[in-house]
């Protein structure tokens, strides 16, 4: 079985289900992409860590590798084995002291916990023929962008943050972290990163 290495391209809002995100995964050194729906306290575990906030505290995946640490276990790699009727299925391959251990879990929590372990993340070529979509970036960026009642409120709210000093700001972000509201936080963060 080839391998296929995979990175966290990004989560966006899912159009088809409501109340869900869409993890979209990206073939290492390829074109092929793959979205796999997840929930929202799942998007949030890996957009907190892609984002790179620190949570006042600690979210379970954070609670997990604290806990894996302290006993000198480690994730060497993520595997998503299998899939079947739209559901991906994952192996964690873990080392205990020298012992190897798989574990099998959740796609979208292998995927935060790869995340905060910084290891690989990998799938089959066959999962990639049958999951993987080739999205023609040139074409998608000269198309014009549509707006839908989410982007307006972001567009609306990013205007807003504009015209705060960095001091509010700062206070803006700490009190969106302390209301775990990552997405806010992210969109504060984004504004005071541009200011830098």
């Amino acid at each position: 079985m080839n391998k296929v290495k995979l990175n966290v391209l990004g989560i966006s809002y899912s159009q088809t289900q409501s109340g869900a995100y869409a993890l979209v995964l990206s073939e290492e050194g390829g074109k092929r992409r793959i979205p796999i729906i997840i929930g929202g306290f799942e998007a949030q575990a890996i957009a907190i860590q892609l984002e790179g906030l620190t949570p006042p505290r600690p979210l379970t995946h954070d609670l997990f590798l604290n806990f894996a640490k302290s006993f000198g276990i480690e994730i060497l790699d993520v595997h998503i084995y299998k899939l079947e009727e739209g559901v991906f299925f994952s192996k964690l391959r873990c080392d205990n002291e020298g012992k190897e251990v798989f574990i099998d879990a959740r796609t979208s929590d292998s995927i935060a916990l790869a995340l905060r372990f910084g290891c690989p993340i990998y799938t089959s070529n066959d999962i990639m023929k049958r999951a993987g979509i080739v999205l023609d970036i040139d074409e998608a960026e000269s198309d014009e962008p549509t707006k839908d009642d989410d982007s307006s409120m972001r567009d609306s709210e990013s205007e807003a943050l504009k015209q705060l000093s960095t001091e509010e700001l700062n206070m803006l972000l700490e009190d969106a972290v302390s209301r775990e509201d990552y997405e806010r936080a992210s969109r504060i963060r984004d504004e005071i990163s541009k200011r830098s």
